[in-house]
Order: C-alpha cells, then structure tokens, then sequence
C-alpha cells in the first residue's frame, strides 16, 4: 500500500507516520507539508511545499496513491470563522479534490474531531467547520472516505504538539490518564491506536463512514 501523508509534523502526524514506517504492508510513505519532518527512513519520500492551498507545482507527485491520510489541521484558538474556514475547510479541500481526480480507487481518512456538527449550523464555530469540511469529503468520489472524530489524544513514541499549550496539557495532565480511562474507556486514544486505526479502516474499510473514539478503538484492534 502506498499512503499520502498531510501534517506528518503534527501530534497524530507524527503517531501516523510512525505507524506507516512500522507496517511492513506498507511500501511507501510520502509526506506533503511546509516543513520536511526529520525522520530518515527507506519508504519514506517528503514533499517540502510551502503554499497548501495551490498544488499545481507538485501535481506531478499525488498520484499512484491507495490512501491519505489528512492529520493537518489548526486550533480555532482566537481566530474568526473566516480564517479558520479559509485554513481548514479550504486547504483540506483543495487537496482533496485533486487527489480524488488523480487517486479515484484512494481511501481518504480525514482527522476531525469529537463534536463536529454534521448539521452545520450549531453555536460552536469550530465544530460547524468541521462539519462543513466532512460533508464536502464524503461527497467527493474516492473509493471511500472516512471521518475520525477522536476526542482526548495521549501521544505516544515522542509524538509532540506544534502547539505549546497542548504540550503543556499533555504534561500536567499525563499522571491523571489511567484514572481517566478507568471513568472514560472509550473517550481516551493513544497516537499509536489513531495511526494503527488508519491502516486497518484504509485497508479493509469500516461500517461507518464517521468514527468516533470508540470506533477508532475498536479499528485499531483489526
């Protein structure tokens, strides 16, 4: 299988991307983002492209691809609808919409998040965005699409957040984890079991199209 990577620098990136490199089902793993990711490996190809929302310059290498996996995505911390719409809705987009034309027989996974409105009109600007963008996906002819919508992420292997808040999170609030899976056991995913998910719901599909924790637990487990 050869998989297409969007936010390899990320938190679920990196977990991903770990994930890929391990699977020996897994022939090649090309990176796309503004920044290369460090990690040296023989099925490993980076695509280093700094404008995500124009892919005319690097066409040429997003195709021959059985799936991709988009783990890029902003925190709506501060920002207005329009800008996050602009960078969530219309990066994940433009991308998605050259990949089904090159990639028709591609599984496209999309990383959400738990409270996406699928409504698209509730109170909660962020989540009518990511509502908005999953709807926009899952009209798009690929061979299958699919919405993770995970909900508490520890990360896992030296996976780290490009934003330090979340690290700090991440930090203070490690020790409360395992009490916080004993109250929540489906609530709570490692960066291993969302990568492992992928794979397993890229290769042998899933009976929902938008997985919540508890079905991104149970695909893992595939």
């Amino acid at each position: 299988m050869n998989v297409l990577l969007f936010g390899a620098t990320g938190m679920v990136g990196q977990g991903v991307l770990r994930e890929c490199l391990l699977d020996p089902g897994v022939l090649l793993v090309q990176t796309v983002g503004r920044s290369a990711t460090g990690v040296q490996h023989s099925k490993l190809r980076e695509v280093v492209h700094n404008d995500l929302s124009h892919y005319a310059a690097i066409e040429p290498k997003l195709s021959g691809f059985d799936a991709c996996f988009f783990c890029l995505g902003v925190t709506s911390s501060g920002m207005t609808e329009e800008i996050y719409e602009r960078l969530t809705y219309g990066i994940t987009m433009v991308a998605a919409e050259i990949l089904s034309r090159l990639n028709p027989q591609m599984t496209f996974i999309y990383v959400s998040g738990s409270g996406t409105d699928s409504s698209e009109r509730g109170r909660i600007m962020w989540a009518r965005v990511k509502g908005k963008t999953e709807n926009a996906l899952l009209r798009l002819p690929f061979k299958a699409a699919y919405m993770f919508r995970p909900g508490i992420i520890e990360p896992l292997h030296g996976a780290k957040s490009r934003t330090p808040l979340y690290n700090v999170f991440y930090t203070l609030g490690k020790p409360l984890l395992p009490l916080l899976r004993l109250a929540f056991p489906d609530q709570i995913l490692t960066t291993e079991q969302v990568g492992r998910a992928m794979l397993a719901v890229a290769r042998h599909g899933f009976p929902k199209q938008i997985l919540e924790s508890k079905d991104i637990r149970a695909a893992a487990k595939i």
